[in-house]
């Protein structure tokens, strides 16, 4: 069957949650995608942040096929050796102490929603406690992530979400201190706004937070999850001002594919929080996907990925901002390392859609903003093939 035959088989059978771009992806090397018919895309979207190392890497192909020929999964009764290591590994890059591992990012945010109002249970034996989340913020679709992303068209459908939810804005710290009282029990945010719009915290509104939680033993949670593993050259964004958190969550490129995420905690936290009984998963740090955590720690140790995007984000800096210079439609740059955003004064999704036709895939943020997060190793060359494309679309939409 061609593009058109699969792509009609499948708005036949699979529920229409997503409006998806009109190509069926075949096959990947390197940082290019291949459709069923063979035609090739220049990849800056890595499946939202997740394939850091890029496509067919075979030392990574090839721990997971010796995995899957020794064992796939066993359940949580029971110990195996890839979720040890991949544990061990993962507290090293995070500098946090304690690893549960999911099955997704949103289940990983589920999990730390659940710690922050055990931890404030154990204290007062009250049930009424708030969290604090950010305006804009994205966290997930399961009804706990959903209560806490800062964006009302995701949640209205939805309602009733879960209580003793309130929402602040970003690098704005008073907005958060008038939202606190005695019940607050966490402060959640991303360090890098992903969804909401590539918008980085600042230092300062990340040490005064920190600064405000260690004054009222409240719990600071960072998601990770599309800003951590590498993406703003640091394994995971906080580490850059060194604010650390007491939870955080983490999944995306964890796998680089294989469906694996993990929330951490501080000893501190651990101690007092979830505890045998409150929280569990079947498939969460089977031995599959531990192999592949594992598996992508070592190689981003091995291959320098940290040190190749310090080096590579200043020239995808650069080659936007050249774009945003030349283009009055463009409004802005911004965002961190690799995970940047061209803000614009129209939808973009015309462009996006021409970029595609083009051999170029790309993603929005929002109606008015794309969104660049591709592969950690893309080159120069890679960096110099996309602008050249996405000049030419934009200059063909205006």
């Amino acid at each position: 069957m061609n593009n058109r035959e699969y792509i009609e088989e499948a708005e036949r059978d699979l529920l229409h949650t997503y409006n998806r771009y009109q190509i069926v992806l075949d096959r990947g090397e390197g940082v290019y995608l291949y459709d069923i018919e063979g035609k090739k895309y220049l990849d800056f979207v890595s499946g939202i942040a997740v394939f850091a190392l890029g496509y067919g890497n075979k030392e990574y192909n090839d721990a997971l096929k010796g995995q899957i020929d020794k064992v796939i999964h066993t359940s949580n009764y029971y110990y195996n050796v890839p979720a040890i290591e991949a544990a061990r590994k993962l507290k090293k890059v995070s500098g946090m102490d304690r690893v549960f591992f999911t099955n997704s990012g949103a289940e990983a945010v589920e999990g730390a929603i659940k710690a922050a109002r055990k931890y404030a249970y154990l204290k007062d034996g009250c049930q009424d406690h708030e969290i604090i989340a950010m305006e804009h913020s994205f966290h997930g679709r399961t009804m706990g992530a959903l209560s806490v992303t800062g964006n009302p068209k995701y949640r209205e459908p939805f309602e009733p979400m879960i209580g003793h939810i309130k929402f602040a804005r970003l690098n704005d710290f008073e907005s958060v201190l008038s939202q606190v009282t005695e019940k607050t029990c966490a402060i959640l945010l991303e360090p890098v706004q992903g969804e909401g719009g590539l918008f980085p915290a600042g230092e300062d509104f990340l040490k005064k937070l920190r600064q405000l939680c260690d004054e009222r033993d409240i719990l600071l949670m960072f998601d990770e999850i599309q800003c951590g593993m590498g993406r703003t050259g640091y394994m995971y964004a906080w580490q850059r001002f060194g604010v650390k958190p007491d939870i955080m969550t983490t999944a995306k490129a964890l796998g680089c594919g294989v469906p694996v995420g993990a929330f951490l905690m501080t000893e501190k936290t651990a101690a007092h929080s979830l505890a045998a009984g409150d929280h569990g998963t079947t498939y969460g740090g089977n031995p599959l996907a531990a192999a592949a955590v594992e598996k992508v720690l070592d190689l981003f140790e091995k291959d320098h990925i940290i040190e190749h995007v310090r080096e590579i984000a200043p020239y995808l800096e650069e080659r936007l901002d050249e774009l945003a210079g030349r283009y009055d439609c463009i409004l802005e740059r911004r965002g961190a390392g690799l995970m940047q955003g061209l803000v614009f004064d129209r939808p973009v999704n015309g462009v996006i859609n021409k970029a595609l036709e083009m051999g170029l895939i790309l993603i929005n943020a929002g109606a008015d903003i794309i969104r660049f997060v591709p592969p950690l190793v893309i080159t120069r060359e890679h960096v110099d093939e996309m602008t050249s494309i996405l000049e030419d679309c934009i200059r063909s939409s205006i």
